[in-house]
């Protein structure tokens, strides 16, 4: 079969590959759609952190050339030895982390800090291919309402819902979005969906500034001209919001989610930057405003599927381009060489 995998920094390509088997507790799946992740494109890039390139990965022995891809769902074809309530046939999302169950991080539920962390589609093949072999323990079945261009989305929404948690939106708080790419689009609407009152994106793109509009959002601001910490605060009896979500990831997007966070209140980074960077801790200070992080999801991804199941999250228009995975090397040239606003999410079918 056909795999895009990722040999080294800008050395990605399509290469025929054996077709997977899965051992005991594993399933076999079918590919649907497979979503391209900034993570994707940054790791053609720059590489990743993630992709083992000098030793095999201690969870899964593996490391590159790695079949990449981790925003996906599929149809189960195979279930292995010792694998229960899964079964061919099934409509499918998966969960792309790999975690022991174990370590002290795990035992309190924070699957994200394994100790062994691993992730499908980085440390581990993944599913720019027609066949992905998985644990059975990531397996989530998706419901008959819900199609599978959707249900790829499962992934990106457990991001922005976990986010969403780690900040403790509560009934009633305001909140800002910097950054309406597709994680700050889906922020948005968990926040909405968490009981956010008022829900303000700043972004410099007219379209996607468009886009947050038409997903809700109460009022969406151009962080060029003027000042948009002052343009909320008017919106806001002079406090400006209680949370605002830094979804960008340039230094600059940091500084404008503490400019529009009101004092005492909450700043979430949930951007990748690449590089340190000067920041104005004393102002910080001063505000005593608290700086969360947050990355990955832990339990988010049930959550997720339901709140995509019933709408409360939209995502179909955030899918700009669905493509064929012959085609998906000239995506990856595209979005890394001047195009990449234009998209917000391409869609990779195996078939």
């Amino acid at each position: 079969m056909k795999a895009f995998r990722w040999h080294a920094v800008r050395d990605a390509r399509l290469d025929e590959v054996s077709e997977p088997s899965p051992r005991d507790g594993e399933v076999k799946v079918k590919v649907k759609w497979c979503g391209i992740c900034g993570g994707d494109v940054n790791a053609y890039d720059v590489g990743s952190p993630i992709i083992p390139t000098q030793r095999p990965h201690p969870r899964t022995g593996k490391m590159a050339p790695v079949i990449l891809g981790h925003e996906f769902c599929g149809e189960v074809v195979e279930v292995a030895k010792g694998v229960g309530g899964v079964k061919p046939g099934e409509r499918v999302v998966v969960r792309p982390t790999l975690v022991c169950y174990e370590c002290h991080w795990c035992r309190r539920g924070q699957y994200v800090q394994c100790a062994s962390l691993a992730t499908i589609g980085l440390a581990a093949d993944g599913a720019f291919a027609p066949y992905v072999v998985v644990p059975a323990d990531c397996v989530y079945r998706l419901p008959d309402g819900l199609s599978d261009e959707v249900g790829a989305f499962c992934e990106p929404v457990a991001v922005a819902v976990h986010a969403v948690k780690r900040a403790g939106i509560a009934p009633g708080n305001t909140v800002a979005v910097v950054g309406a790419g597709p994680i700050g689009l889906l922020v948005l609407q968990a926040a909405k969906a968490c009981g956010a009152t008022k829900v303000f994106v700043i972004e410099p793109m007219a379209n996607r500034r468009q886009l947050a509009q038409e997903l809700g959002a109460t009022e969406v601001f151009d962080p060029q001209p003027g000042d948009v910490g002052k343009a909320i605060g008017r919106l806001t009896d002079n406090r400006r919001v209680d949370v605002s979500f830094e979804c960008a990831g340039p230094p600059a997007a940091m500084l404008t989610a503490m400019k529009v966070c009101q004092r005492g209140g909450k700043i979430v980074a949930v951007g990748v930057w690449e590089k340190p960077y000067e920041f104005p801790f004393g102002d910080l200070w001063m505000r005593e405003q608290t700086v969360i992080t947050s990355q990955g999801y832990a339990d988010e991804f049930a959550i997720a599927r339901d709140l995509l199941a019933d709408g409360r999250i939209r995502v179909e228009p955030l899918i700009t381009a669905r493509i064929r995975l012959d085609d998906i090397g000239k995506a990856f040239q595209d979005l890394t060489g001047g195009r990449r606003d234009e998209y917000i999410k391409i869609l990779v079918s195996p078939e």
